[in-house]
């Protein structure tokens, strides 16, 4: 199964309007209606707030107005656990209502308990959250049994007709041939693509010491999509974007293309920081000073390549310039053994 055709189309035509213009613009409106979960997974900020903060959440009318407002033809619906809402299903269908491609994004574990809420929709995902195969990520969920949950999940979602993708961080320790396991299992399951990123060292998050470095990570997913050549993997991702995390693009962040609304407001600069809120969506735009913000400029962005802030740029590019992503997509790679470890690097010379 791929990405239908008709949200390839939507998205297309978004963009290239959108460029004619000249103007900064959003890709995919990150929505948390809550940031209340049903775990504590490493590396995650969100569940860190005071009891009463994890007790809010948005209504479905200021979900609908938030879409409305940033106008993204994508809206991604993370958390918390969104499946905890208990008008998550109505939120979801109003959007879909207005051609919103909704990505829901789920650890799995009420899947069962919610499955009858939903349609299956071209505009729906269930995107599900795996990140290990099960000893390492029932380790970085601390709770047993959660892999053979998710995995449950995903294969009772693809049975009843519905789009799914998983979306797996990469934290510190990790290694190739287990990235590579992990990504054959998924494949095998059947789903529509896989969302991967570098973990982000979020301020409040436990473990700092999880989180991967800019080398680290170029390191990794060069050999990474080494031993990827001639599998099967479907990636939810650009091409240029793989290739940025494999340290062959030099990309700066767009942290509008990605912008968030939660319980507080509109969040600046991004998914990631957290610099104050904004009352509506043009005043995030308009009262940001993005300019303080990337690499070289804010010592917290230093090591950040995550997809919420990259994505957008290598899309961009991506349609700016086709025959650039193709290359990058098929471009060759090495994999050889040096002090008995892995080392990847380009076969051009």
């Amino acid at each position: 199964m791929s990405i239908p055709a008709i949200q390839k189309a939507v998205i297309g035509a978004y963009i290239a309007k959108k460029l004619s213009r000249g103007e900064r613009f959003p890709l995919v409106l990150m929505l948390e209606p809550l940031f209340r979960c049903n775990l504590r997974c490493t590396g995650c900020g969100k569940t860190a707030h005071p009891r009463e903060v994890l007790q809010q959440q948005l209504g479905v009318a200021e979900c609908v107005e938030a879409a409305e407002e940033c106008g993204a033809p994508v809206v991604s619906i993370p958390g918390g656990e969104p499946l905890l809402h208990p008008d998550i299903h109505e939120i979801a269908r109003e959007l879909i209502a207005r051609k919103k491609f909704v990505y829901l994004c789920t650890n799995g574990l009420l899947v069962d308990q919610r499955l009858d809420d939903f349609t299956p929709s071209p505009y729906l995902t269930f995107n599900i959250h795996i990140d290990g195969l099960a000893e390492k990520h029932d380790r970085l969920v601390s709770r047993p049994g959660t892999f053979a949950q998710a995995v449950a999940a995903v294969e009772k979602l693809l049975a009843r007709g519905f789009r799914v993708t998983t979306n797996t961080t990469i934290f510190q320790g990790e290694t190739p041939e287990n990235a590579a396991r992990l990504f054959d299992t998924l494949t095998g399951l059947g789903v529509e693509g896989m969302t991967v990123s570098p973990g982000f060292s979020y301020e409040k998050a436990a473990g700092q010491d999880q989180f991967l470095g800019r080398q680290t990570t170029q390191r990794l997913f060069r050999e990474i999509l080494a031993l990827g050549k001639n599998r099967p993997w479907r990636f939810n991702h650009s091409g240029l974007y793989l290739s940025f995390l494999a340290g062959e693009q030099d990309y700066a962040c767009t942290p509008w293309g990605n912008p968030t609304r939660n319980i507080f407001g509109w969040q600046k600069p991004c998914y990631l920081l957290d610099d104050g809120y904004a009352g509506s969506f043009e005043a995030l735009m308009a009262t940001t000073d993005w300019d303080r913000y990337g690499r070289g400029r804010d010592p917290r962005c230093a090591d950040c390549m995550v997809h919420c802030g990259f994505e957008p740029t290598a899309v961009i590019e991506t349609v700016k310039h086709p025959l650039r992503s193709m290359a990058a997509m098929w471009r060759p790679r090495k994999v050889s053994a040096v002090n008995g470890q892995l080392s990847a690097g380009d076969d051009r010379g």
